[in-house]
């Protein structure tokens, strides 16, 4: 327990080798404590491992003496809503999200619906590394009873989020935790839905569990084979969405997170929008253009609720479909998301391929360079002085998360995964040729560290 526990989101990692029942376990006797013995919600997504990890952090609280409400297999926006519409003093979504299927994490809600800050994230690690738990007497121990309460965030969408027209949608949950409920709240917002891919399988084989260009061709195709309006897709625990238009062409996350964010700001007569470091310069064009700011976080939902919260943003979200509307709730939400687009085309009478035409599409390449953990951060701090003598005539550079270097080709970022041992790589530039370029430079001075490091 030397090394920090929680990453950009949540606690993630393979199961049974750093994720493990043991663990599971400590962090309930842990997060037991720091609710002093509350009120926690509890739900899964449909991987293998989810109902081992349930029933060990389950075990962990009730030994701390805290009342655990089982929800059973929900998405991750429906147990934070609840969490905060139930009164619990914290919720808990055991699920690796876009991860593939040998892995799983958990993460943690506050009352408020947002993923638990840094201080309580602290606070737990504290108690496990000091393996020291306080633990109820016999007479105190806590009691789990399962209630499934997802109508409650069915029914608020339904009543929030009014729908005129008939769309035909083809909805693809992945096999993962919107397999049952989405379908149904598109059903029930009168729309005409198809759903593949929709049967609950911790194995994910329709596709992989994040949903994008490489994994969403047969929804492309199956779109435009059947005439729809749109294709909408969710990830393992559907807090993300991708979008296919009525063409079955794949949307740019960057594009339609950059349009919807100005038209949100439009309607609010100005306002703040927060996103991370990797989404594209489109955002600032647009958002600006319609009276509005951008605040840059680090990469990773829970920062960008905080800066939500934080700078009364009227929206937040980042470009891999992960959306925050704080009108509702605090965070990212696939299915409320898709529900607001579809209700955003029908006000400016537009199809989405016609919506998303607002945003200049910038060249942009994206590469994850596998370095173990240990490594990562080293490597990464050699590559940033690497680069800084070359871009000599660089603009500006933010180190909010990684290093982001601007020039006037463009931007780099290089940056430490929260969630695998990877370095990820993200370069826009003004032109094709010079994404490349930068692309080029960027991966030459990730690799001079790493052999700088065997020296």
């Amino acid at each position: 327990m030397a090394c920090k526990l929680f990453g950009s989101s949540g606690i993630r990692g393979l199961v049974n080798e750093e994720l493990t029942p043991d663990l599971a376990v400590k962090i309930g006797y842990a997060l037991g404590e720091v609710t002093e013995a509350g009120y926690v919600l509890i739900a899964r997504d449909t991987r293998t491992s989810g109902l081992m990890l349930e029933k060990a952090i389950t075990s962990g609280l009730i030994a701390s003496g805290a009342q655990v409400q089982l929800l059973g297999i929900q998405p991750t926006p429906v147990l934070a809503y609840l969490t905060r519409k139930l009164k619990a003093d914290a919720g808990v979504m055991i699920t690796a999200s876009h991860n593939p299927p040998q892995y799983n994490g958990i993460k943690i809600f506050d009352e408020s619906s947002a993923s638990i800050d840094e201080e309580k994230q602290s606070k737990i690690e504290e108690i496990l590394r000091s393996g020291v738990f306080k633990l109820a007497s016999w007479r105190d121990l806590g009691q789990a009873i399962y209630k499934d309460e997802s109508q409650e965030y069915v029914e608020m969408l339904l009543n929030r989020v009014k729908l005129d027209r008939e769309w035909r949608l083809i909805v693809d949950p992945g096999c993962g935790a919107t397999s049952e409920i989405a379908p149904t709240i598109f059903r029930k917002s009168g729309c005409k839905v198809v759903a593949i891919n929709a049967q609950m399988d911790g194995f994910f084989p329709g596709r992989k569990p994040e949903p994008n260009f490489e994994s969403l061709g047969y929804l492309a195709k199956t779109v435009k084979s059947l005439g729809a309006d749109v294709g909408i897709a969710f990830d393992g625990d559907g807090d993300r969405v991708a979008f296919i238009d009525e063409k079955g062409n794949f949307v740019s996350f960057d594009r339609v997170l950059a349009v919807y964010a100005s038209n949100v700001v439009e309607k609010s007569h100005g306002g703040i929008v927060a996103t991370n470091v990797e989404a594209s310069m489109s955002i600032e064009e647009l958002v600006e253009s319609k009276g509005g700011k951008v605040v840059r976080t680090k990469v990773g939902d829970v920062y960008v609720a905080r800066a939500v919260k934080k700078h009364n943003a009227v929206f937040g979200g980042e470009p891999c479909g992960a959306w925050i509307h704080p009108e509702f709730h605090y965070c990212p939400d696939g299915i409320l998301s898709a529900l607001l687009l579809l209700r955003n085309l029908e006000e400016r009478d537009q199809k989405l391929s016609e919506f998303i035409a607002e945003a200049i599409e910038h060249p942009m390449l994206r590469e994850n360079i596998p370095c173990p953990n240990e490594l990562k951060y080293e490597v990464l701090e050699r590559a940033e002085k690497h680069l800084l003598e070359i871009l000599r005539n660089y603009r500006e550079v933010s180190k909010v998360d990684g290093v982001r270097i601007s020039t006037d080709d463009g931007w780099i970022l290089i940056r430490a995964s929260g969630t695998e041992p990877l370095i990820r790589v993200t370069v826009e530039g003004v032109s094709s040729e010079k994404a490349k370029s930068m692309m080029e430079t960027a991966l030459a001075s990730i690799k001079k560290a790493e052999e700088s490091l065997k020296e």
